[in-house]
């Protein structure tokens, strides 16, 4: 078979080949959209900046046992008299408190006030508490009151304190809720 010529193209417009993508006229820097953006959040107000605390890189510092009390101090008078310096007034939720902060810092024991190795039992924190020049008698009276008020109120009877802290089945952890029940009673009745 003999060839034959294409045909022509039809009429109109001619195919062509695809135009390469024009670069974009408009872009953020040129359209002005960063500055309106710009001029907007400069009419709005400041943020408030609140104060973090500090938290130190390092880790915390350990602190006393009586930390957030201040520490008795001899007046003039004391030191000339040679006497004790005046107790620091406590509450008597503040004595229990302070006397949990003590078992921590020193230890707890059982059948003894205290030992060689400086723990402590209850009374034994009790008494160091009031020996270091926080609280009164009366206080420690009112605070063991609310200790004994706290046992029979969950079903432990019991003749002191001290028979609770020297039972073989009281561990740390119940003397240190006793203490924070009985400091949140005293608290609660303003004591």
């Amino acid at each position: 078979m003999p060839r034959t010529a294409a045909p022509p193209p039809p009429p109109g417009p001619t195919p062509s080949r695809p135009r390469p993508a024009r670069p974009l006229l408009i872009h953020p820097d040129g359209s002005g959209l960063v500055a309106e953006i710009e001029a907007y959040l400069a009419t709005l107000p400041a943020p408030a900046r609140t104060p973090a605390p500090y938290a130190c890189p390092y880790g915390s510092t350990p602190q006393p046992w009586y930390a957030g009390h201040p520490a008795p101090r001899a007046t003039l008078l004391d030191r000339a008299l040679r006497r004790p310096a005046r107790a620091v007034p406590v509450t008597a939720a503040d004595h229990l408190r302070l006397a949990s902060r003590y078992i921590r810092a020193h230890g707890w024991l059982q059948g003894a006030m205290w030992d060689e190795a400086g723990r402590v039992c209850l009374l034994g924190a009790q008494a160091a508490v009031l020996a270091h020049g926080y609280g009164t008698p009366p206080t420690v009276r009112t605070a063991r009151v609310q200790l004994m008020e706290v046992l029979h109120a969950t079903g432990r009877p019991v003749r002191s304190p001290d028979e609770f802290n020297d039972r073989p089945a009281t561990r740390e952890g119940d003397i240190h809720l006793l203490l924070d029940r009985a400091a949140a009673r005293a608290a609660r009745l303003r004591l």
